[in-house]
């Protein structure tokens, strides 16, 4: 029987202290079993409910699979320029392809579509908590932005050093929308629900979602998506713990053979981590695959080992500082993967 580790815990007891309105999701996938612990400021609660979380950049991973699928259905390929989707761009400059907006190798900033000084206002935000960049979501992009900032950023025709950019990945977005003749918010629902069967899962926030809180304890609400937002396919989505689990397994054993191509590496990202579609791969075994996220008072992470089997997920309604989220998910990981070795 798998027993979460010490140190795993001791990194949960660090995320927990202080916190006075947290739910920290930790889950975990092994023999193909999902099993959920839920923590609050005193400690594991033994509670049925499933929370509903903001997941922020996780999104993109989803982004990134769906963009496979219409590869695979050679609706798109990924060396199409961005250009062939948004209509009116101007024909004679270079515009990054789809590959290269999906491995962060576009050469967009990491600020846009923020300028620097909202993109600096932002990051501090995050750091420090409270203001009112919690209580709303700076993030927002319609066709006019949109199209403005992609002629007026000009780019070489080239592989840029890796960069992570929510501007990229929602041009990606944009452009599965005009595909599928539907726009993207009602396409990647649809896919969510009929295609992956993930029923907790959906664009944006509800009544069911928990309310983020900051470092104060003071209650942010939730970050508002819609339609019309077109930085969606970078962070909206909203999830549960059961739902992303259900995720990792569908990514684990492949159920959808489009993707594959998620997994393969197809650029170089940090020291770390290699880049697949979206994805991050760890670079010393491309095998375990993971992405995580944030937004206003939220974080998760979603850590896959393809080979061993497992999956480790972490979720909480506060922005955790020193990266708790994603150190609780590798240890975690990690010694589901020593599990499996020595069974």
């Amino acid at each position: 029987m798998f027993e979460i580790s010490n140190e795993t815990l001791r990194l949960i007891k660090r995320a927990y202290r202080g916190k006075e309105h947290l739910k920290l999701t930790v889950g975990y996938l092994r023999d193909n079993h999902s099993v959920i612990k839920i923590f609050n400021e005193n400690g594991e609660l033994h509670s049925p409910e499933k929370y509903q979380y903001e997941i922020g950049s996780i999104t993109k991973t989803f982004t990134a699979s769906l963009l496979s699928k219409y590869v695979f259905e050679k609706k798109m390929s990924i060396n199409d320029s961005i250009q062939k989707y948004i209509e009116g761009v101007k024909g004679e400059d270079y515009y990054p392809t789809l590959l290269r907006l999906a491995t962060h190798s576009s050469g967009y900033s990491a600020s846009l579509p923020l300028n620097k000084r909202e993109y600096s206002g932002l990051f501090l935000d995050l750091i420090i908590g409270g203001g009112n960049l919690n209580k709303n979501n700076p993030l927002h992009m319609d066709f006019n932005n949109m199209k403005m900032l992609i002629e007026k950023n000009k780019l070489k025709e080239m592989d840029y050093s890796w960069k992570y950019s929510n501007f990229g990945i929602s041009l990606i977005g944009y452009g599965l929308g005009i595909v599928s003749g539907s726009g993207y918010w009602d396409t990647m629902n649809d896919f969510l629900h009929n295609e992956l069967g993930l029923s907790d899962t959906y664009l944006g926030t509800s009544n069911n979602n928990l309310h983020g809180y900051d470092r104060k304890n003071n209650d942010c609400g939730n970050w508002k998506w819609n339609k019309e937002n077109l930085i969606s396919p970078a962070g909206a989505i909203s999830s549960t713990a059961d739902d992303l689990l259900k995720y990792a397994k569908i990514n684990i054993y492949e159920d959808k053979p489009y993707l594959s191509l998620c997994h393969k590496k197809h650029g170089n990202g940090t020291k770390k981590y290699d880049m697949g579609l979206g994805w991050w791969l760890l670079k010393n075994n491309n095998n375990v695959i993971l992405h995580g996220g944030g937004t206003g008072c939220f974080s998760s992470f979603l850590g896959i080992d393809k080979e061993k089997k497992v999956a480790s997920v972490v979720l909480a309604n506060y922005r955790l500082g020193r990266n708790d989220d994603e150190k609780i998910g590798i240890s975690l990981l990690e010694s589901l993967q020593k599990s499996v070795i020595s069974k």
